[in-house]
C-alpha cells in the first residue's frame, strides 16, 4: 500500500511565522482503512510546528449509528467526535476540536429532532450542518465521489432546512463543484438569515471532462465568486485545493510539492478570494486528511502563511483565526 507519510516527509520546511496563532476550522476524523486519520494523527499534525491552537470538525460520514432511525444516524459521527474533543482536552498543549459540524438531511420533516439529537451528543461543540450539494454525471472521473442529487440547491424543501438552521443560529456548510456556483449562490438569496459558509472555493475541478481547462474555467469562477460574495450571508473557506479532483496533479508525483510551488500555482485563487469576501468573511482551511493526498500540514500551511504575508497584521489574524471564531462562535 502507498506510504503516505514517507511520501510527505521527502519535503521538509522551516516553519513560516511560528507564532501565528491557527484555528484550523475544516478537518475530518475517520477510521478509512486506505486513508486511517484518527485523533492522534490529527494532533500529530497540529503539533508539527505550527501553533495550531483550535480546530472545527467536518462531518465526512464517520462513525454513524449501525441501526435506529436512519434520519437519526448521522447523530453517531456527532458523538464519537465529542469523544475525540474530550480526549484532547485532557492532553496540555493539544489543540483543541472546539466545534463540530455535523450532516442531516435538511429536507427531512423531523429536522428538529435530529438537530436536537446532535446538540445532545455534542457536549456543547455542536454549530451546525453541511449537507453536500456537490453533484456530477461523471463518477468515473472523480476520486472523491458526491451522492449529492442534482439541483439539490433549488429543492424549496433544501431551502427550507437551511433557512431553519438560521432560525436556530447554526452554520450551514457547503460542498459543491464549481458548475454549481451560481446554484449556490440562488440557494444563499433564499435564504438571507442563514450564515452560509462556502468550502474548498466552490471546488474548481480539473479532471474528466475538465482537464486541460483550467484558464476557461477561472475566468468563470472569477465572476461566480465576485456574484456569490454579493450575498452577506456567505463567508469563504479558503483551502481544499490540493484535492486531487482539482486536477493540479500534485498527489502521485515522487515528491510532493514545496510550499512556493503552492504559492505559484494557487495564490491567485486565495487572493480573488479575498479581494470578494474581504479577510472578515474569508478563513484559511486544511481540509486535512484529503489534502494530505497531495501536501504535507507545515508545508500547507507555510503556503497559506506565505500567501497572507501580503496583507496588514489584521487581516491576517483574521484569516487564521478571528473569522472562524466568529462564524463557529468558538
Amino acid at each position: 500500500m502507498f506510504d503516505n507519510d514517507v511520501w510527505l516527509q521527502q519535503v521538509r520546511e522551516d516553519i513560516v511565522d511560528p507564532g501565528r496563532e491557527i484555528v484550523d476550522p475544516h478537518h475530518h476524523l475517520w477510521e478509512i482503512a486506505t486513508l486511517p486519520y484518527n485523533l492522534e494523527q490529527l494532533l500529530a499534525d497540529t503539533a508539527s510546528g505550527h501553533n495550531v491552537v483550535q480546530t472545527v470538525f467536518m462531518e465526512c460520514s464517520a462513525s454513524y449509528f449501525e441501526d435506529g432511525p436512519d434520519h437519526l444516524r448521522p447523530v453517531g459521527e456527532t458523538q464519537f467526535v465529542a469523544a475525540a474533543a474530550e480526549r484532547a482536552a485532557s492532553i496540555d498543549g493539544a489543540a483543541q476540536i472546539a466545534g463540530i459540524i455535523g450532516h442531516a438531511d435538511l429536507r427531512h420533516k423531523n429536522l428538529d429532532d435530529v438537530l436536537d439529537a446532535h446538540l445532545d451528543a455534542a457536549n456543547g461543540l455542536f454549530r451546525g450542518i453541511r449537507h453536500a450539494g456537490a453533484w456530477d454525471n461523471d463518477l468515473d472521473a472523480l476520486l472523491i465521489k458526491p451522492d449529492g442529487p442534482e439541483g439539490l440547491y433549488l429543492d424549496p424543501a433544501f431551502q427550507a432546512g437551511v433557512a431553519r438552521l438560521g432560525e436556530r443560529r447554526m452554520t450551514y456548510d457547503t460542498w459543491h463543484y464549481h458548475h454549481q456556483n451560481q446554484d449556490f449562490r440562488t440557494l444563499a438569496l433564499a435564504v438571507p438569515e442563514t450564515k452560509l459558509v462556502l468550502d474548498h472555493f466552490g471546488t474548481p475541478l480539473g479532471v474528466g471532462r475538465f482537464a486541460g481547462k483550467r484558464d476557461e474555467i477561472f475566468l468563470q469562477w472569477k465572476d461566480d465568486v465576485a456574484a456569490i460574495a454579493e450575498c452577506p450571508n456567505v463567508c469563504a473557506k479558503l483551502g481544499g485545493l490540493a484535492m486531487p479532483d482539482n486536477g493540479f496533479g500534485w498527489m502521485g508525483r515522487a515528491l510532493p510539492p514545496t510550499s512556493d510551488e503552492i504559492v505559484a500555482t494557487h495564490a491567485a485563487y486565495y487572493t480573488h478570494m479575498i479581494d470578494c469576501f474581504g479577510p472578515d468573511r474569508c478563513m484559511f482551511e486544511s481540509n486535512f486528511p484529503v489534502d494530505r493526498l497531495s501536501v504535507s500540514y507545515t508545508v500547507l500551511w507555510n503556503a497559506l502563511k506565505k500567501i497572507a504575508a501580503g496583507y496588514d497584521e489584521r487581516s491576517q489574524q483574521l484569516m487564521f483565526s478571528e473569522t472562524a471564531r466568529t462564524v463557529y462562535q468558538l
